[in-house]
This record gives structure tokens, C-alpha cells and sequence, in this order.
């Protein structure tokens, strides 16, 4: 059976549609994980089971999702299958070699984990990561059963892998180009190291033969003087050497790592609405360790290649038969160490995952010390963590046979082989075949050659490392930028009507077979006028946002800014004319005039000051020692979260847009900066059109207009006094205000 074809994800959220991409491939086709991503519609939390099974039928997949017990799993269900495990995490199950017997089930199950690679558990760990229903005689877990159809087989599919865009390590010669008179001198000087390193052997060689034994202390001081000169002439070669290497590396990181910016900078915005903070800086790390690979470890293992194969050419000048015992000798210990390295990656991944429940469950019981003591539970807990520990230790125990297992062999080899062949070369020098400098030569020539074997086995694990980061940066590099996208849009908003419209507007986050956020939704922003959106939280307040903003596409209808689709308008032009403040809006580490004039290179200062008075947050920043150019942010002076939402608003002021979208923009400021604030407000709306997603009364009452949304429908609409007086959904949401305000 051909080992099953396995497809590590990504980031941290891509287990799923990773493991859809493994059995695509074992059927016979495979595509690209970036699409297969946005299939699922997959976001930083993941994707769910659902999410894969439309993802799996739009690429030609039967599927059928089930809750299930593990002796239908091993007799009924089509392998390779995806399972949910752990509850937080998708596998593939591809094999499982399984027999009943009296006391249970006894066999292995083969999985292949996205997040780790192919592993084998006994029935007792599968069953320990799979079952999320317990009861008695009645544990199951979840499985997406996949199948393929003829559409799968026949269908052309965009999703597929073009090779023609495959991202190669081709694509970084570009960036070497520039700096190759640089790259020649370093290469020139490892050629020199090595030309150095070759004469060591016969200087040795002719101290011992001419010098020692013919007790000739002049020859002695004169090939010591040599050496002195050589290895000097070494150190100062890889002296001026690592200089040039740091100059042209960090060049080449640098535009390497600038172009990656420039790029995810041209991107969508749903792209970072789907990746956490820390996939994004993988792919920047991911730079650093291609550039080493291709400018650091595939030089040296090239040199380490050549060295390997003038030694050997010299070894077989001197002696064939020691050359030939030499690489059967170490392809022996390659052997034995490559077989155990699957064997450790699992135990070592298993170990990981033992050690993670673990500091889980102590990190629990002592934050969560006061709640065990209230409801008596000490017992039942401390139980839970010794399970874990007692399972820790098995894998330990494991682990510690397996490594020495491993470690007396190669021990055993290595020492055998460098036994073998110094008695070798003692007797032929007894039999007078080799000098004892010739001897002196061997063993440093032997020497040698072991370093490349070493150096061999670390290129293969740098090359896999590198082909994951390559395929990870591919996602970004090919993806289409908005740039493009708008070369054929509108760059400015047709004259006359310019209402916001949503037309039977339909958008889910889970993809189209989950529960709607907004569902069909008809609704109109008059231009130049003031509409709030309220509701309770999860109706889709902030949705409508985002989609006016163009963070996403309907799944069905459309919205128009007058008689355009908004998708037909040029996206930096549309974000030009918007003013935002988003309940998470973020503040850059710079001053305070940098972070409200963020568009400008220059701040206006008449601006800067009219957009602070109507922010109400003049005064402080006066009082402040720096005043404007006090730094704030993660590196500057902290600020509570209602200056934070002024300066935030004063950003919005200070753009001057025609629309402004708000959203919970005064939630965390105190009742009376609020009052200042919106009246302000009120008169910088005037002439522009204005949408408010707000909780409170005191933000919404003065609107021209209040939607009312619920589970992402529209269940009333007018002014605040006219939806007061119909006492329906609009007046319990807001009645506990309205009897404090009265």
C-alpha cells in the first residue's frame, strides 16, 4: 500500500479544510489549501464540519456527516474519513487494523493529524482524542463520511493546483541578482576555506614522514609555520567572508520581507479578518528561513558535498578498501538512525500533546482552586490531573526506550567503524602499503568526511521546513489584490442619488448552508441623512458594517451607493470617502496628532484641533507635557478606553469623509462626555450620511431613522418616538433607558 499522501496546514485554524485537501489528493486530485479555505469559509476560529461538507460537495464529494461508535467507524464508514478531535480539532483516519477480542478492542488506528504528520494510536488514544459523547455503552464521535462522485473526476476546478504558479525557491533568485558580484566573493571564499582544508592532510603527512621520522626539527618548524600561515589565512578568508555573507543576507531579507508587506498590504481586508496575529508573523518568519536555506544551508551543504567527494577521491587514492568500508559503514549508521526518526517524531508529538493537557489542567486547578473548594470537587480533579500524569509517564517510558534503543546502535556503528578502520590502517602500515604520516593523513581525512554525513541529514529536515514556508508565502504572493480587482472599477460615485441601498442582502460567516447573520434584508441609508441600527448583540449590527465597508461579498443580493453595486466601485476610492470607528479600532504606537491624521503625511494642524474639540478631547491632550506629540499606543504613555474612543472618533472627524459608520463609537464613555460628544456630532453630520450601530439610547434617540434588527431581519423601522409609541420589539430593547430617563 503507497503511503498515504499527507498535507500539512498552514496556520493554526487550517486543520479542516488541510484535511480535505488529504483526501482529495488520495482520491487523485489536488488543490490548492488557500481554496479550499475559503470553500469552507474558514475564519481565525476555524471552520466547522458543515463548512467542510459544502466545501467537500462544491469540488465533486459525496458527504454525509454522523455521530457514530468506533465499531461502525472500523466497519461501516469509507476510509480515509475526517473526524472530529479533541473537540477543537479535525484528522484523517486512514487505516484501521483492529480485532475484538474479549476484553475490547486490540489493534491500531492510522491517522493523519494536519497539525503533525502520520501517527498511530492504539485504540485506547484514538478513543481518548475521538469520543465526545460518553455514555454508558454508548460513546461515539464525530465523522464526515466522503465519497467521491463523477463531477469530482470530471469537473475543471479552479481550486486545483496550477503548477504554472507554483511558488519555487526560482522565485528568489530575482533577489540574489543584484548582490551577485557579493555572492561571488563568498563563494570564492569557501572555495579558498576548502582548498586550505584539503592541504592540511598532506602537511600532516610530510611533518610525520620527512620530519619526525627523519628527525629533521627544521622541516618540522617550517611545516608548523605553514600551517600557522594557512589556518591564519582560513580565519581571516571566513573573517571577511561573514561580513560580505551579512551584508548581502540582510539585504536580501529585507526586500524579501518588504515585498511581502507591500503584497498582504495589497490584499483584502477579509484576509486578516481570517488569520490571527500569529499565522501572519509565521509567514514574515518564514522569509528568514527561506533566505537561510538558500543562502546559508544549501551553500554550506553544497561545499559540504564537494568536501565530501574530493576526501573521498583522496581516502580511495590512498586506500580503496577503506574508502569502501568507510561509506558502507556510515550508510549502516544513516539507516539506523533515519529508522527511528518517524518513530520519535511520534512519541515526541504524542509527548507534546500529553505536556500541553497537562500544563492545561494544572494552570486550572489552580486558577480555578477557589470554585474546586466551594463545590467540593477536590478529589474528582486532582484524579483527572494523576490520569494525565500516569499517561505522560507511559509516553516518557516510551520515548526514553526508543531513544536509547537508538543511541546504543548508532554508538555501537559509530565506534565499530572508527575501531575497524584504525586497525586497518595500523596494518598497513605494519605491511608497509602506508606511511605512518600517510596514517596521521587518513585519520584526518576520516574525519572529515563524517561532518557531510551530519550535515546531509540536517539539509533534509531545513529543505521540508523550507517547501512548508514556501507553500505558505505561495498563498499570499498568488492571491489577487484589490489593486487589481479595482483597474476596472468606478474611482468616484455617480452624480445624483447616492442612498446606501441593501437589496435582499443575504451573508453567512459559516457559508451558506449555516444559520444566516443578515437573511434577505431590504434597507435604505438616505443620503446626507442620520440611521442607527439597533439590536440585541449577534442580530448582524456590525455585519452590515463590514459589508458596507467591503470586508466581504453577499452570498445573495447586492448593495448599491445610489445606482452603483458597491462592488463595481473602486475599493480605495470607496474607503477614501468613509469615515470608521470600529468598537475594536486600534491605535498605533506614535503621537497623538500622528494617530488621528493617520491618511496624511502631513497634519494639518486646523484640522487636528477641530477634530479634537468635537471629540471633547482638546483639552486633555493640552494638558498632557507633550501635548499632540505625547506617544501613545503599545510603546507610548496608556490611556483609558474612553480617550481611546475619542481619539478614535477625532480620527473619523478629522478624515472629513461623506459617509461615517459607527459602531458602539461612545460605549465606554461616561454619561456626560457622551452628551458633549454626539451634540458635537450633530453639527459635523450635517451634510453627510451617517449609519450608528449603538446600544445605548442617548446615541440612537436623535436619529432620522432607527432599524430595528433581530436574528439578522429587519423587524422595525422609524423615529425614536415613533417606534416608542408602537411598544413592540424597539421598546423593550430601550425600556429599562427609557424609565431612567423619565
Amino acid at each position: 500500500m503507497n503511503k498515504f499522501p499527507f498535507c500539512r496546514q498552514h496556520d493554526s485554524s487550517d486543520c479542516g479544510p488541510s484535511c480535505l485537501r488529504m483526501v482529495s489528493a488520495y482520491y487523485g486530485r489536488r488543490f490548492e489549501l488557500y481554496k479550499l479555505r475559503d470553500l469552507c469559509f474558514a475564519n481565525r476560529n476555524g471552520v466547522t464540519m458543515l463548512g467542510i461538507s459544502d466545501a467537500a460537495e462544491k469540488i465533486g464529494f459525496r458527504s454525509m456527516g454522523l455521530r457514530t461508535s468506533f465499531d461502525r467507524l472500523r466497519k461501516e464508514v469509507i476510509l480515509p474519513c475526517i473526524i472530529h478531535w479533541r473537540q477543537d480539532h479535525f484528522v484523517v483516519v486512514y487505516k484501521i487494523k483492529v480485532k475484538l477480542r474479549k476484553e475490547g478492542f486490540e489493534g491500531k488506528v492510522y491517522v493523519a493529524d494536519p497539525a503533525f504528520g502520520l501517527v498511530t494510536y492504539s485504540v485506547v488514544e484514538f478513543l481518548d482524542g475521538w469520543i465526545s459523547t460518553k455514555e454508558n455503552e454508548k460513546d461515539k464521535g464525530m465523522v464526515l463520511m466522503l465519497s467521491p462522485s463523477l463531477s469530482f473526476y470530471e469537473s475543471d476546478s479552479e481550486s486545483e493546483i496550477d503548477k504554472s504558479k507554483k511558488y519555487s525557491l526560482l522565485h528568489f533568485f530575482s533577489y540574489i541578482k543584484p548582490h551577485k558580484k557579493l555572492f561571488f566573493q563568498v563563494i570564492l571564499g569557501m572555495v579558498m576555506g576548502m582548498i586550505i582544508q584539503l592541504l592540511f592532510p598532506f602537511i600532516t603527512q610530510s611533518m610525520v614522514d620527512f620530519g619526525v621520522l627523519n628527525s629533521d626539527l627544521n622541516f618540522i618548524i617550517l611545516v608548523l609555520v605553514a600551517q600557522f600561515v594557512l589556518s591564519f589565512s582560513q580565519l581571516a578568508v571566513g573573517f571577511v567572508q561573514s561580513w560580505i555573507f551579512l551584508h548581502v543576507t540582510t539585504r536580501i531579507n529585507i526586500s524579501l520581507i518588504s515585498d511581502f508587506i507591500t503584497k498582504m498590504l495589497k490584499l483584502p481586508i477579509n484576509f486578516f479578518e481570517s488569520k490571527k496575529t500569529g499565522d501572519i508573523m509565521q509567514r514574515i518568519g518564514d522569509h528568514s528561513r527561506i533566505q537561510e536555506f538558500f543562502t546559508g544551508t544549501s551553500l554550506s551543504t553544497l561545499f559540504s558535498f564537494f568536501n565530501f567527494f574530493i576526501f573521498a577521491i583522496i581516502l580511495g587514492y590512498y586506500n580503496i578498501w577503506m574508502l569502501v568500508c568507510f561509506v558502507l559503514g556510515h550508510a549502516v549508521y544513516v539507516g539506523w538512525v533515519m529508522l527511528f526518526l518517524g518513530i520519535r517524531r511520534e512519541l515526541d508529538f504524542k509527548r507534546f500533546d500529553k505536556s500541553a493537557r497537562n500544563q492545561s489542567s494544572i494552570i486550572q486547578l489552580i486558577t480555578g482552586a477557589e470554585e474546586i473548594k466551594l463545590n467540593g470537587c477536590e478529589r474528582k480533579i486532582r484524579w483527572k490531573w494523576e490520569t494525565i500524569q500516569a499517561e505522560l509517564f507511559e509516553v516518557s517510558i516510551k520515548g526514553l526506550t526508543v531513544s536509547q534503543i537508538q543511541s546504543i546502535g548508532a554508538f555501537f556503528i559509530s565506534n565499530i567503524l572508527n575501531i575497524g578502520l584504525s586497525v586497518f590502517s595500523a596494518y598497513l602500515v605494519i605491511q608497509g602499503q602506508i606511511t605512518l604520516g600517510m596514517m596521521m593523513a587518513l585519520s584526518y581525512i576520516i574525519g572529515q568526511l563524517k561532518a557531510p554525513v551530519e550535515n546531509f541529514i540536517g539539509f533534509v529536515h531545513s529543505y521540508q521546513d523550507a517547501k512548508i514556508s514556501l507553500e505558505r508565502l505561495g498563498e499570499v504572493h498568488f492571491r489577487e489584490d484589490e489593486d487589481k480587482m479595482n483597474e476596472t472599477r468606478q474611482k468616484n460615485l455617480s452624480p445624483g442619488n447616492k442612498d446606501l441601498v441593501l437589496k435582499d442582502l443575504s451573508f453567512s460567516y459559516l457559508g451558506p448552508s449555516s444559520t444566516p447573520v443578515l437573511d434577505k434584508l431590504n434597507l435604505i441609508f438616505p443620503y446626507n441623512k442620520v440611521t442607527a441600527i439597533v439590536g440585541e448583540s449577534g442580530s448582524g449590527k456590525t455585519t452590515i458594517l463590514k459589508m458596507l465597508l467591503g470586508y466581504y461579498e453577499p452570498q445573495s443580493g447586492g448593495i448599491n451607493v445610489g445606482v452603483t453595486n458597491l462592488k463595481n466601485i473602486d475599493t480605495n476610492y470607496w474607503r477614501s470617502v468613509c469615515g470608521v470607528v470600529m468598537q475594536d479600532g486600534f491605535l498605533f504606537s506614535d503621537t497623538i496628532a500622528e494617530n488621528i491624521a493617520i491618511g496624511d503625511e502631513r497634519v494639518d494642524t486646523t484640522k487636528l484641533y477641530y477634530a479634537a474639540k468635537v471629540a471633547n478631547i482638546h483639552e486633555f491632550i493640552e494638558e498632557l507635557p507633550a501635548g499632540y506629540n505625547t506617544k501613545i499606543g503599545q510603546e507610548g504613555s496608556g490611556i483609558s478606553q474612553g480617550q481611546k474612543q475619542r481619539i478614535l472618533i477625532a480620527r473619523a472627524v478629522y478624515k472629513n469623509p461623506e459617509y461615517i459608520f459607527l459602531d458602539e463609537a461612545t460605549n465606554s464613555l461616561d454619561a456626560n462626555n457622551e452628551r458633549i460628544i454626539i451634540d458635537n456630532l450633530q453639527d459635523f453630520y450635517q451634510g453627510r450620511t451617517v449609519v450608528i450601530v449603538a446600544h445605548r439610547l442617548s446615541t440612537v434617540k436623535k436619529a432620522d431613522k432607527i432599524v430595528v434588527l433581530d436574528h439578522g431581519k429587519i423587524v422595525a423601522e422609524g423615529t425614536h418616538m415613533e417606534l416608542v409609541e408602537q411598544h413592540g420589539y424597539y421598546y423593550d430593547l430601550v425600556k429599562n433607558q427609557l424609565e431612567l430617563a423619565n
